[in-house]
């Protein structure tokens, strides 16, 4: 899906045909194009997504999801801050939890941005990678909060090889989230198991099959969120804790259709 100077330009066909978190918001049962284009729409006008009218700061926009186990993570001090990709800004380090959760809240899966004024104010362009060009890297963000001095940082990421880069380079400074996992193999959801602290579900088959086996904490029942360290499964109890839930106990699931099977 693309958006140039506010306006929805193109959008793909969906490989998911039910989403419950879009159902549970939107009471989409089925996803389109057009459902898409919708969705995307309302956000321009609502949020500013993508445009010089971007609202950058939130509260909790759902109750519980990886900004908001972030952004109450950054409120306890239990990280310093929040290595992130958002619209207007490409890679970012923030320590605003309202402001990681005005980025972070709302967005879907990002590949490319461009700088947006509004968003570069709110965030500090010393903040981010490159104000001119706001490249989505994560890497190179991990590299940024430890250059200023971070002891411990997360850093969201959806490919298996910068989660392998980062657990190297910055060890358990560093608190690794798997993201936007639906396109992963097996062997990279494999890695991601191996190196980030905790992820989400998102439409794979493979992080579901893959937590089964490691026996890892489970949180909620339709977009699961797995707890994997000492440190993952804490943040995650944290903000359970914090909305009144407990870990997932065997409830009837309400999950993505199909799941996506990537092969590799």
């Amino acid at each position: 899906m693309v958006i140039q100077d506010g306006e929805v330009v193109s959008v793909g066909k969906p490989e998911l045909r039910y989403c419950p978190l879009y159902k549970r918001f939107w009471g989409t049962e089925e996803i389109s194009p057009e459902k898409v284009r919708e969705n995307i729409e309302f956000r321009i006008r609502d949020f500013g997504f993508c445009t010089e009218n971007r609202v950058v700061r939130a509260d909790d926009y759902i109750s519980f999801g990886v900004s908001e186990i972030l952004s109450t993570s950054l409120e306890r001090g239990k990280i310093d801050a929040a290595v992130i990709a958002a619209d207007g800004c490409g890679t970012a380090v923030i320590t605003d939890p309202h402001i990681l959760q005005g980025l972070c809240g709302r967005i879907s899966g990002l590949v490319e941005t461009s700088p947006l004024n509004v968003v570069l104010d709110a965030v500090g362009r010393d903040n981010v990678i490159d104000p001119d060009t706001v490249p989505v890297n994560m890497v190179e963000g991990a590299a940024l909060a430890d250059r200023k001095g971070h002891r411990r940082f997360s850093v969201t990421v959806c490919k298996p090889e910068d989660a392998s880069e980062i657990r190297k380079r910055f060890g358990d400074r560093a608190v690794i989230v798997g993201v936007h996992t639906s396109h992963i193999t097996r062997c990279g959801v494999g890695t991601m198991f191996d190196c980030c602290d905790f992820l989400t579900a998102c439409g794979s088959r493979w992080t579901r099959e893959i937590a089964k086996e490691r026996g890892v904490l489970v949180a909620g029942n339709k977009v699961e969120i797995f707890g994997i360290t000492d440190i993952g499964k804490g943040l995650v109890l944290d903000k359970l804790e914090s909305i009144g839930k407990k870990p997932y106990s065997g409830e009837p699931l309400d999950e993505p259709a199909p799941l996506l099977e990537w092969s590799g």
